[in-house]
């Protein structure tokens, strides 16, 4: 068993983030509740106890070069790196930032609750795999709310992806080379106790975004707020549920056709 250090500098959760979403763009920066998307996950991911380092992956594309503006305004280290090939952007930041574990986490999930990263964090270094997640597609089941998606992986073992992946939804999509074939990996999923994997609350639509800003106006636009208290908010007023309840998830072989 691995022990582990909490805020431990060589555990580095890497947020991909970048302006040309397909569905929604410039949703990265969106407003919500007065503070940018991006800067909402940020600040909820650096509560994590086991994340020693938060850092924004964008691209070198000009498209993102208002990403790198706003990190470098509130000092958030980032990361440009390939448009496309988003392991080989999680890879070269990892090095860059003398990662011994990454932690793979998205701009589109502005209330991510870091209790749920901490659970799926400590629940890879317990067991002494090569990658953990808390959500894997069909056909295993989903337990956690989308836009609560974590994923843990041993440094050695994305280098091993970024050498040997070549499909191109593994290279987009960065962590499927570790889950395609069986055996090839020591992979853990871990469950959530409830099953809520009904629940949406990522952006990827206009719906998505108005969901979430519903939900941060209830809490004063503060955003310490929990998954629990989101739960409460939905027993309440169920019909917030149906603001997006129409939006399908895209799949994790779905590749950006612009590319």
């Amino acid at each position: 068993m691995m022990g582990l250090q909490p805020r431990d500098p060589a555990t580095v959760a890497i947020i991909q983030a970048r302006m040309e979403s397909s569905r929604l763009p410039g949703k990265v920066l969106a407003d919500i509740g007065g503070q940018p998307m991006l800067s909402r996950v940020v600040v909820r991911a650096r509560r994590a106890q086991t994340i020693g380092q938060v850092v924004v992956a964008t691209t070198v594309d000009s498209s993102d070069d208002p990403v790198a503006a706003f990190c470098q305004t509130r000092g958030f280290p980032c990361f440009r790196g390939d448009p496309a090939d988003v392991l080989d952007r999680y890879y070269q930041a990892a090095k860059r930032f003398n990662a011994c574990t990454v932690i793979r986490l998205t701009g589109d999930c502005p209330v991510i609750d870091p209790g749920e990263i901490d659970r799926t964090v400590r629940a890879f270094f317990e067991t002494d795999v090569d990658f953990a997640a808390n959500r894997l597609p069909p056909p295993w089941k989903r337990t956690s709310p989308i836009g609560f998606d974590t994923e843990v992986v041993r440094f050695t073992a994305l280098a091993r992806a970024w050498r040997e992946a070549d499909a191109k939804f593994e290279r987009e999509h960065v962590m499927p080379y570790f889950y395609v074939q069986e055996g090839r990996f020591r992979i853990l999923l871990v469950d959530h106790d409830r099953d809520l994997g009904h629940l949406r609350l990522t952006v990827d639509t206009e719906e998505d975004l108005s969901l979430i800003r519903h939900i941060y106006a209830h809490f004063d636009n503060a955003d310490t707020f929990r998954l629990g208290e989101i739960l409460r908010l939905f027993e309440a007023e169920p019909e917030l549920m149906q603001i997006n309840a129409d939006v399908s998830h895209k799949s994790f072989t779905d590749v950006d056709s612009r590319h």
